[in-house]
């Protein structure tokens, strides 16, 4: 065995260390192990189809409209895929553009392809037809995993401000 010199510049004998080899079987197995945990959730859903759902358009009110009346805002294929994009333009030109000393501004009417004039609110224009937030509105954000932040300051139909907190 060489010498070599330690930190006073003497030689000395090299220390003896322990040859330590780790278990190379338990080391890979160890890693399937934590591969096959971590995958898990995946091999229980493979192949799994999950139906999205289809919001129920049955509620007291649109059964209660003339056949003529049963128009959305705009067409549904639009509000399915833009609803959230036209509240937040509506929230937006309602709550932060209104006008001083003004009970309806300009931003709460929603002209919409059709001519005809809504007034531009969530609760008083969407929740009036389609009042039933569980089956309609909750149904398919579930399913998206989407959590919108409407509810935050407007109550579902129905509740009262003691109930919603």
């Amino acid at each position: 065995m060489a010498d070599y010199k330690n930190e006073f510049g003497l030689f000395a004998e090299r220390p003896k260390v322990e040859k330590k080899l780790f278990d190379r079987n338990k080391v890979i197995a160890g890693l399937v192990i934590f591969i096959v945990m971590i995958t898990i959730p995946l091999w229980q859903n493979l192949g799994k189809i999950v139906a999205a759902p289809v919001p129920s358009l049955d509620t007291p009110v649109i059964k209660k409209l003339a056949e003529k009346d049963k128009k959305c805002v705009m067409p549904k294929e639009w509000m399915r895929a833009n609803h959230m994009q036209m509240l937040v333009d509506w929230r937006d030109n309602v709550v932060r553009t209104k006008e001083p000393n003004v009970t309806i501004s300009r931003g709460r009417e929603f002209v919409a392809p059709d001519g005809k004039q809504y007034l531009a609110s969530l609760t008083n224009t969407c929740m009036e037809c389609h009042s039933n937030k569980v089956e309609f509105c909750d149904k398919c954000h579930n399913y998206a995993a989407i959590a919108p932040n409407c509810w935050g300051c407007h109550l579902e139909t129905g509740k009262k401000m003691a109930e919603a907190k």
